[in-house]
């Protein structure tokens, strides 16, 4: 059931870089935003930290372990149905992420970041990594 417009989902999601690439993953039919590129992570459960968020996710999404950095930025974007509080941490992932769960993923250039479609919300976060 999708949560209730007054409803905050609090989201951790990894910026992982191996050399000038950056991995993305795409979203799966069915799921809010289906088909839509992403950087991996999922929705925080309560009481959970960001950072403990984003570790279980990598492990149950993509079968990796990580180490995770700081916080590159945070924002928040209303969706007609939701309102998403999204944090971006910088990201190594341990061993070769796998699709667990059916997602295509890939690793692309920062500078061919903005080529892809992603959620409203990545915006600044694009522009951030394709800049850099």
């Amino acid at each position: 059931m999708p949560p209730a417009p007054s409803e905050v989902v609090v989201v951790a999601a990894a910026v992982a870089s191996r050399g000038d690439t950056v991995l993305v993953t795409r979203r799966l039919a069915g799921s809010h935003l289906a088909g839509l590129w992403e950087f991996p992570g999922g929705k925080c459960e309560p009481g959970e930290s960001h950072r403990a968020c984003l570790a279980r996710e990598l492990r149950e999404e993509l079968g990796v372990d990580s180490r995770i950095g700081g916080r590159l930025l945070s924002t928040r974007h209303q969706y007609g149905d939701r309102t998403i509080e999204l944090h971006f941490f910088d990201c190594v992932v341990i061993g070769d992420p796998q699709s667990l769960l059916g997602q295509e993923i890939r690793w692309i250039a920062r500078a061919d970041l903005p080529t892809l479609a992603f959620p409203d919300a990545d915006a600044e976060l694009i522009q951030l990594l394709a800049a850099s």
